[in-house]
């Protein structure tokens, strides 16, 4: 290997995906929130999907459509949302793309030993709850 060549870091597993879809249920259930969770690798496909049964529908939509903008920005959602306002700079990204992209609070890049390898998105409960669901998945993930 090469000084300039960095090895690759792990992919997530289907075991780190269970792991970051159960500490985020762990998390809405103590809120008291019923959301739906999305596991996404690297190349986004879905490694991990659930949809508490009291939540709402559309938020098993909503829950991917944040774990997949996470991952191509390679950014929580929460600090995307000034970034497609009218005056912002990727104000036109959410129509000039055939992706789903969702710019709200929720989604969030999982990252090991420095590298994207993932990501991860929670909806259906407030959008500052869903952001915290999915922060204590990465924060369980790492630990």
């Amino acid at each position: 290997m090469s000084a300039t060549t960095a090895p690759a870091a792990a992919p997530l597993t289907t075991g780190d995906a269970e792991l970051l879809l159960s500490a985020a249920r762990s998390a809405a259930e103590a809120a008291g929130a019923a959301v739906s969770i999305t596991v996404l690798d690297a190349g986004g496909h879905l490694l991990a999907f659930r949809r508490d049964d009291r939540a709402v529908l559309i938020s098993g939509e909503t829950s991917t459509r944040k774990a997949y903008t996470a991952l191509q920005l390679n950014a929580p959602t929460a600090d995307l949302v000034d970034a497609v306002r009218p005056d912002g700079p990727f104000h036109t990204l959410p129509t000039a793309l055939d992706r789903p992209l969702l710019f709200i609070a929720g989604g969030l890049p999982v990252h090991r030993e420095g590298r994207l390898v993932g990501a991860v998105g929670v909806g259906g409960a407030a959008l500052e709850e869903d952001h915290g669901f999915a922060a204590a998945a990465v924060t369980a993930l790492a630990a």
